[in-house]
C-alpha cells in the first residue's frame, strides 16, 4: 500500500550512469516526494532543456562526463533562471566545494548517503520556494505602491514624502495648502520651510527623531504658506517607502480650533472611540492589533485576540425593540471593560460585536474569554423599562510568532466565534498554535489505534474498480481498492496509509487484505463466477515472509488457484528493493499467483528495470494517460512499452481513462486492459457486465 505527497519537484539529474540517475530519483519517490525527472544526455540537450522545460533543481553528478560539472553550472547561471544545482559526490573535498560553490552551485550532497541527499534537496527546495514568494511578494507590493501613489495623488488629505528632511512627492491638495502651483516647486525643499518660524527649533528636534526611523505621535504647530501666512495645522507621522527609499509620509491638517491643543488631542480622541460605546472603534483597534501581531512576528511577546457577541442577538432585537439597540450594547459594553483589566484594550468591532486584545501566553487568554463569559452568563442587563438576560460566545487566536498574521488572526477568531455561536453559545474556543503540535499527536495516535483495531477485527471493507479486456479476454478482473470504516463513514486509503507507513503497519494491512480477498475469489467461485482480483503489495512486505505465507494459506483453504490473485507492485520500489522483490516474486510464482509493475514508466530509464524483474504484468502510470489525445510523446511512450512487453510476453493494463478519445488511442496502441471512470466508478459490489 503506497501513499504520496502534493509537492512535485521538477528535478533534472545529470549522470553518465541511467542506474544511478534512476536511484537518485527513488529517493525522492522512496519518501514520498513525487519528482518529475529529466536526464539530459549531452550538452544539447542539457541547453535545450534548460532552455524550454520548467526546472526546479538540477542534480550534477561530479563524476559526469557527458556532461561536464562545469559545463552544467556554466549553463544553468547562463540561463538567467532561478535554478538551484546541487553537486552529487561520493565524498566532500574542502577546495573543489569551495570551487563548486564559487561558479554557482548551491551545495553537495553525498551520493552514498540518501538521508543527506534527500535533506540538502529539499532544503534547497524550501529555499527555491522562500524566493519565489518572496518575488510574487515584491511584485505584489509594487503593485500595491502604484495603486496607493494614485490614492495619494487624489486624496482630499495633503500628503507629503519626506527623505532626510526634503520633498520627494507631494499630492496636490498638499500643493493647494501651501499655494504651489506643480511638485516642481517644491521638490527638494526642506518641510522646515512649511514651518512658522517660531517653531523652527523645536522642529529641528523632531527631524532628527524622523532620521533615527522613530515616528512621533501627531504634532500641532502652525505651518506657514508660500505667501508667508500662518495657520494652525497638525502633522501625522507614518514610515514609508518611495521609489525603494525609506522615506516619511506625511500629512498636513487644518486646525481651525487655534491656539488650543488640549482641545486638538481631545477631537483626535474622540475619532478614535465608537460614539456609542466609548470603546474604541474599529480602525482605532486595528492599528493596535497590527502593533501587537507585528512585535508578536518578532518574537517579542504573545498576544490573546478575543472576538465577543451576544448570543441569539436576531431573536432578541424584536423582544427589546429597535430602540433600544444602541442602549442594549452600550450597557454590554460597560459590562464588558468591567470585567477586563487595565492593560486590555477592547473596541466595538461591528454592529453587535466586541473585540479584546491582551498580552500573555495562552493561559490567561483562556481565563480571561472565560472571564467575559461567565460576566455576561450571570448579569441581567436593565435597558429603560425592560431587562434581558443575555449570555456571549466567544472565539479567540493566541497570537505568536508562528501565526502573526492580522488577516489570518482575525479568520481565526471569527471561526472560532461562529463555531461557538452554532452549538448554542455561552461558550469559548481559542485557537492555540502551540497545542496543533500536541493534538497532531493525539490525531495520529487516534487513527493508530483505529487502524490496528480494522486488522485485528475486520474494521476494514473493499471497493472494486472493473479491469476491462480490450481484446476478449473472458473472465472478471477487478482491483481491490481498500477503505477503512469509521464512526460510519467510509474513508479513502489517503488519509490513513500514510500514518499505517510510518508506523509499520502496511504488512499487516497487506496480510489482511490478501486473507479477505482470496475468501472472497472462494465465494465468487462457487457462485460460478470467474473472478480475478488485483491486489496492492507494499514493499514492507518483500522481505516478510508471512505475506506469502498468508497468501498460501488462504488459497488452501478456500480452494483458490493461485493465477486468480494478481499481485501489484509499484515500479520505482522495485527499483530500490530489488533483490528482495525478485524474491518475493519467485516465492509468489511459486504459488501461482501473477506478479507485475504499477505506475511503470514514469521512471528514467523504466526498461532497463525489465532485465532484472519479470513481470507478469505492467500497469502503464497514469501521467501517461492523462491528456494522452493531445500529448504525442506519450502516445508514442505508450506504444514503446507496448510493443517491448508483447515481445517478452507481458500483458499490458492502462488506469486513469477518462474519455472516449483516450480509449481510442489505447486500443490502437495494443494495450491489453483498461480502467478509469469513463468505463466505470468504483463500487463496493462487484456488478460489472464484463460481457
Amino acid at each position: 500500500m503506497q501513499t504520496g505527497k502534493d509537492t512535485t519537484i521538477r528535478l533534472m539529474v545529470i549522470d553518465d550512469s541511467g542506474e544511478d540517475a534512476e536511484a537518485i530519483v527513488n529517493v525522492f519517490r522512496n519518501n514520498g516526494v513525487a519528482v518529475r525527472p529529466l536526464r539530459p544526455l549531452n550538452a544539447d540537450e542539457l541547453a535545450l532543456q534548460i532552455d524550454s522545460q520548467p526546472i526546479d533543481l538540477v542534480l550534477a553528478a561530479r563524476s559526469s562526463r557527458a556532461v561536464p560539472l562545469q559545463a552544467v553550472l556554466s549553463r544553468v547561471v547562463a540561463s538567467g533562471k532561478d535554478i538551484p544545482l546541487v553537486v552529487v559526490a561520493d565524498a566532500i573535498d574542502a577546495a573543489q566545494l569551495a570551487g563548486d560553490i564559487a561558479a554557482g552551485a548551491r551545495a553537495v550532497a553525498l551520493r552514498q548517503h540518501p538521508e543527506h541527499l534527500l535533506k540538502v534537496v529539499l532544503a534547497e527546495w524550501n529555499d527555491l520556494n522562500a524566493r519565489r514568494a518572496l518575488r510574487r511578494l515584491e511584485s505584489q507590493v509594487r503593485e500595491t505602491e502604484r495603486r496607493c501613489d494614485a490614492l495619494i495623488a487624489s486624496s482630499r488629505d495633503p500628503i507629503a514624502y519626506i527623505h532626510e528632511g526634503m520633498h520627494i512627492r507631494a499630492n496636490d491638495a498638499y500643493l493647494e495648502m501651501f499655494g504651489f502651483e506643480s511638485f516642481e516647486d517644491v521638490e527638494g525643499m526642506s518641510l522646515l520651510d512649511m514651518v512658522a518660524p517660531d517653531y523652527v527649533g523645536e522642529f529641528k528636534q523632531l527631524l532628527k527623531q524622523l532620521s533615527k526611523g522613530e515616528p512621533p505621535a501627531p504634532y500641532p504647530l502652525e505651518a506657514r504658506t508660500l505667501g508667508g501666512e500662518s495657520f494652525p495645522a497638525t502633522l501625522e507621522f507614518a514610515t514609508a517607502t518611495y521609489e525603494g527609499e525609506h522615506c516619511v509620509q506625511v500629512v498636513f491638517r487644518r486646525r481651525e480650533e487655534l491656539a488650543d491643543p488640549e482641545l486638538a488631542r481631545e477631537v483626535e480622541a474622540l475619532r478614535q472611540r465608537d460614539a456609542v460605546t466609548g470603546l474604541l472603534n474599529r480602525p482605532a483597534f486595528l492599528r493596535e492589533l497590527e502593533d501587537a501581531i507585528a512585535a508578536a512576528g518578532r518574537g517579542e511577546a504573545q498576544y490573546g485576540l478575543l472576538l465577543v457577541e451576544p448570543d441569539h442577538y436576531a431573536r432578541l432585537l424584536p423582544e427589546i425593540g429597535l430602540d433600544a439597540a444602541d442602549k442594549l450594547i452600550a450597557a454590554m459594553a460597560a459590562h464588558l471593560s468591567a470585567a477586563l483589566g487595565p492593560d486590555v484594550r477592547a473596541a466595538r468591532f461591528s454592529e453587535h460585536g466586541f473585540a479584546v486584545l491582551a498580552s500573555g501566553r495562552h493561559d490567561r487568554t483562556a481565563a480571561l474569554a472565560e472571564k467575559i463569559r461567565e460576566a455576561f452568563a450571570g448579569h441581567v442587563f436593565e435597558i429603560g423599562p425592560r431587562t434581558a438576560a443575555v449570555t456571549a460566545s466567544v472565539g479567540g487566536v493566541q497570537v505568536g510568532e508562528k501565526n502573526a498574521n492580522v488577516g489570518q488572526a482575525l479568520a481565526k477568531a471569527s471561526e472560532n466565534l461562529q463555531g461557538s455561536a452554532a452549538l448554542g453559545g455561552n461558550r469559548v474556543a481559542i485557537f492555540d498554535p502551540g497545542a496543533v503540535d500536541r493534538a497532531e499527536e493525539e490525531r495520529i495516535q487516534s487513527w493508530i489505534a483505529l487502524i490496528r483495531n480494522a486488522i485485528a477485527h475486520d474494521g476494514f471493507t473493499f471497493n472494486f474498480m472493473p479491469v476491462v479486456s480490450l481484446k476478449g479476454e473472458p473472465g472478471e478482473l477487478y482491483e481491490c481498492l481498500l477503505r477503512l470504516e469509521s464512526e460510519g463513514e467510509t474513508v479513502n486509503p489517503t488519509t490513513f496509509l500514510g500514518i499505517a507507513e510510518s508506523h509499520g503497519l502496511l504488512a499487516d494491512i497487506d496480510r489482511w487484505v490478501a486473507a479477505n480477498a482470496i475468501a472472497l475469489i472462494g465465494e465468487r467461485l462457487r457462485g460460478k463466477h470467474d473472478t480475478r482480483l488485483l491486489l496492492k503489495v507494499s514493499p514492507e512486505s518483500f522481505g516478510d515472509p508471512r505475506l506469502l505465507d498468508a497468501i498460501g494459506q488462504a488459497l488452501a483453504r478456500h480452494g483458490v488457484p493461485g493465477d486468480r490473485v494478481w499481485l501489484e507492485i509499484p515500479e520505482a520500489k522495485v527499483s530500490t528493493h530489488l533483490r528482495q522483490a525478485q524474491e518475493f516474486l519467485a516465492g509468489a510464482s511459486r504459488l501461482g499467483c501473477r506478479v507485475g509493475l504499477e505506475r511503470f514508466g514514469a521512471g528514467l530509464d523504466s526498461f532497463q528495470l525489465l532485465g532484472h524483474f519479470r513481470p507478469a504484468f505492467l500497469k502503464i502510470d497514469r501521467s501517461l494517460i492523462e491528456d494522452l489525445p493531445k500529448l504525442a510523446d506519450n502516445q508514442q511512450k505508450i506504444k514503446d512499452i507496448v510493443e517491448r512487453a508483447e515481445a517478452d510476453g507481458i500483458v499490458t493494463m492502462a488506469e486513469y481513462v477518462q474519455d472516449a478519445a483516450t480509449m481510442t488511442q489505447l486500443f490502437g496502441a495494443g494495450v491489453d486492459y483498461v480502467q478509469g471512470h469513463f468505463l466505470a466508478l468504483s463500487s463496493a459490489t462487484m456488478n460489472y457486465d464484463f460481457s
